[in-house]
């Protein structure tokens, strides 16, 4: 028996390792790359930037994960959606900030490796990682016998980006008047499906393919459309030295947890619900929850995904610019002044 056939009468195969990074290898062929000086499979990623180009550089970053999503894609055997769903989740925090995402980074863990699975999630991350102008610097996947079952899997993703120091993005200048911009999400992104799963798996007993009258599509496609990457729309907005005063990523927490950490002191944001179409998969999980509407908007994004807050000069420059990308956006609110003890979001 070879030094290696313990390890993998434990579940562990290590020839498994130079395999997973030529499949790698094999995707990051797509992506420019730029700024990587190293190949996939080091022991670190190394990646060169110039920073002649600016006084005063700061560098950003974030981490992230997909959470109990991944359950329904392992139920549905479709998971290149869940690699873009981690880019994107990362991503779109630091963009909150101004930054210019630079790499990303991944890690996978496995029951059991899954070279289907594998094979597309990498594939996803590779896609995330092109829509977001990003380097793909390198990762790490672990065989982890007795902590996930064969079959199950979890991931996290690592983004780092730059802005300059005077142009980051911090909500400090939000004023009272300014105007509220929501971007319109994908769906359901990658939040509250704990909850979803319960509702609609658990409770109800509906399969993945079921086809809701009001939604007009399966559960399982419009459950796993992958979160819309927000990094091409604004950078944009930055490039054109559009003045943006405050950007939240609606995600974990919806509105009632995201707005506050923008928002200065003795300011609320007036955030109007009629102001969009909330996407029928929305009210169906409230209907068949029999979820509060509170509730909703603190667990979901309700259809936006991304908020932007601008003065009001700005708005016409803004609007030409989102319609130009094709981007769906709303008018969703706008900034007031608050009362001492008075909640920062306020839905009307």
């Amino acid at each position: 028996m070879s030094s290696a056939e313990k390890y993998k009468e434990a579940g562990v195969d290590l020839d498994k390792a130079n395999f997973l990074v030529k499949i790698v290898k094999k995707h990051v062929q797509k992506l420019s790359q730029k700024g990587a000086i190293s190949d996939i499979g080091g022991f670190a990623g190394l990646f060169s930037f110039d920073f002649s180009s600016y006084k005063n550089p700061v560098l950003v970053s974030s981490t992230d994960g997909v959470g109990t999503k991944i359950k329904i894609a392992i139920s549905a055997g479709s998971h290149k959606g869940i690699g873009i769903d981690l880019v994107a989740m990362c991503v779109n925090d630091i963009i909150t900030c101004g930054a210019k995402p630079l790499f990303f980074l991944d890690y996978i863990a496995f029951g059991k490796f899954d070279e289907k699975i594998f094979e597309e999630l990498i594939g996803g991350i590779v896609e995330g990682c092109a829509i977001s102008q990003c380097t793909l610097l390198g990762g790490e996947t672990a065989e982890m016998p007795g902590m996930y079952e064969a079959g199950n899997y979890d991931c996290a993703g690592f983004v780092v980006g730059i802005v300059e120091r005077d142009k980051i993005i911090d909500g400090s200048e939000i004023a009272i008047g300014d105007l509220i911009i929501g971007l319109a999400s994908s769906g359901l992104h990658s939040n509250g499906f704990s909850l979803v799963r319960k509702v609609l798996f658990e409770d109800h007993k509906l399969s993945l393919e079921h086809i809701p009258e009001e939604v007009g599509f399966s559960l399982k496609e419009v459950l796993l459309t992958p979160t819309k990457i927000y990094a091409p729309t604004l950078m944009t907005l930055l490039n054109k030295e559009v003045k943006i005063k405050g950007c939240a990523h609606i995600t974990g927490g919806g509105f009632i947890d995201n707005l506050p950490r923008i928002l200065p002191k003795n300011s609320k944001a007036i955030i109007d619900k009629s102001s969009w179409q909330v996407p029928p998969i929305f009210n169906f999980i409230k209907r068949l929850g029999n979820i509060s509407e509170e509730e909703m908007y603190r667990v979901f994004n309700c259809g936006i995904g991304f908020v932007i807050i601008v003065g009001k000069d700005s708005l016409e420059e803004v609007e030409t610019l989102l319609s130009a990308l094709g981007e769906t956006y709303y008018i969703i609110g706008y900034i007031e002044k608050a009362k001492e003890n008075e909640p920062q979001v306020i839905l009307v």
